[in-house]
This record gives structure tokens, C-alpha cells and sequence, in this order.
């Protein structure tokens, strides 16, 4: 039961879409409407809100990191074992793609993944945010550089660990991340994806 009860936890935290909320609090437009719909950190930045950007960003890996670091936290008191807290950071990670307090119309989950993985182990973290920062910088595209870091953290998780079921969710996480970067892939293959910071249309 304590194991249910933290994954249900988990989504809840997870469903705080702080693109919105940030979003309402400074008085913007809601981020699913302009750009690439998205409610993400990119997407708010490109109302030319820098704060509200940073917040966002903060906010999204924040609530990944937070709830794997509770199940941690309790996870003698309340008997958690480790495949809950695998299951934790999936729940959470989900709860940001399909959130139950937004319609289920959430965000891409980069943000919130590397909250998640930041709290599995700061290591692995580290090295999946290096990667992202690198191509991004080379690149300019946020989501080339979040395709490609997410397709590297299983590596590096499986490098750190080896093979077990938070391999098998940190796995699940790298590729619901790809599946909703579906309309991303298409337009960075035609040319027409929206470089870093350019503004909203």
C-alpha cells in the first residue's frame, strides 16, 4: 500500500505544470497557445520572459527531483524498496506528460526527467545535462540536444549501475521523451524548428 500511495504521490507532483502556473502568475499567455504549444521553459521564453522561463525550468526539474528524493528519504520508514522508487520517478516524470490537473495536456518532460535522474544519482544526471548543454549550445535546437541527451542517459545509467528496473524506467522515460519530440523530429528534418530563444509567433 505505502508503495501505491508514493507512485500516486509521485503523479500528482508530477501533473504541476509550473509552465502554466508561472505563465498565469506573470500575467503571459498561456504557453499551449503560441509557439509550439508546449508548456515548457523553451516554449515560456519565447514570450520574451526570461524569469518566467528560468522559473519554469526550475520549477519542472524540481518537482522530478523532489519526489525521488522523498521515496529516498522514507524509504526505510515506509519499507519502500527500490523498484518503487523506480516506479516513483516514472510516475512523475508521466504525471508531467499527461497531468490529471491539466487536462492531461502536459509538456515534453525534459526538465522534470533530469530532476529525476538528478536525484537517482547526481553523476548521472550531470553527465545527461553536459550532454544536452553541449549540443544545444553547438546546435542552437533545445530539442535536438533533449533527443539526443535522452538517448545517452540509459547508456550512462547502464555505465554507472548496470541493469535493473531503474535502467528499465530511466529507458521508458528516454523514450516516451523521444515519442513526444515526434512533431520536433519532423520539423528539425525539414529545417524548420525553432532555434533557442526565438520569440513566440
Amino acid at each position: 500500500m505505502n508503495a501505491v500511495i508514493a507512485i500516486i504521490a509521485a503523479y500528482l507532483i508530477g501533473s504541476i505544470s509550473f509552465a502554466v502556473v508561472v505563465s498565469r502568475l506573470f500575467g503571459l499567455s498561456d504557453p499551449r497557445t503560441y509557439g509550439s504549444k508546449n508548456p515548457g521553459a523553451t516554449n515560456v521564453l519565447r514570450s520574451g520572459n526570461k524569469a518566467a522561463a528560468a522559473l519554469t525550468l526550475l520549477g519542472d526539474g524540481f518537482k522530478g527531483w523532489l519526489a525521488v528524493w522523498l521515496a529516498m528519504y522514507f524509504q526505510q520508514k515506509f519499507e519502500l524498496t527500490s523498484d518503487t522508487i523506480a516506479a516513483v520517478g516514472l510516475a512523475v516524470f508521466i504525471g508531467h506528460l499527461w497531468p490529471v490537473f491539466f487536462k492531461f495536456v502536459g509538456g515534453k518532460g525534459v526538465a522534470t526527467a533530469l530532476g529525476v535522474l538528478l536525484a537517482v544519482n547526481v553523476w548521472l544526471g550531470l553527465a545527461t545535462f553536459v550532454t544536452w548543454l553541449v549540443v544545444a549550445y553547438a546546435f542552437r535546437y533545445s530539442s535536438l540536444a533533449a533527443l539526443i541527451a535522452a538517448l545517452f542517459a540509459p547508456f550512462y545509467y547502464g555505465l554507472l549501475f548496470g541493469a535493473d528496473l531503474t535502467l528499465l524506467a530511466v529507458a521508458i522515460m528516454s523514450g516516451l521523451l523521444i515519442y513526444r519530440h515526434g512533431a520536433n523530429i519532423g520539423n528539425l528534418m525539414q529545417g524548420k524548428e525553432s532555434r533557442i530563444g526565438s520569440k513566440k509567433k
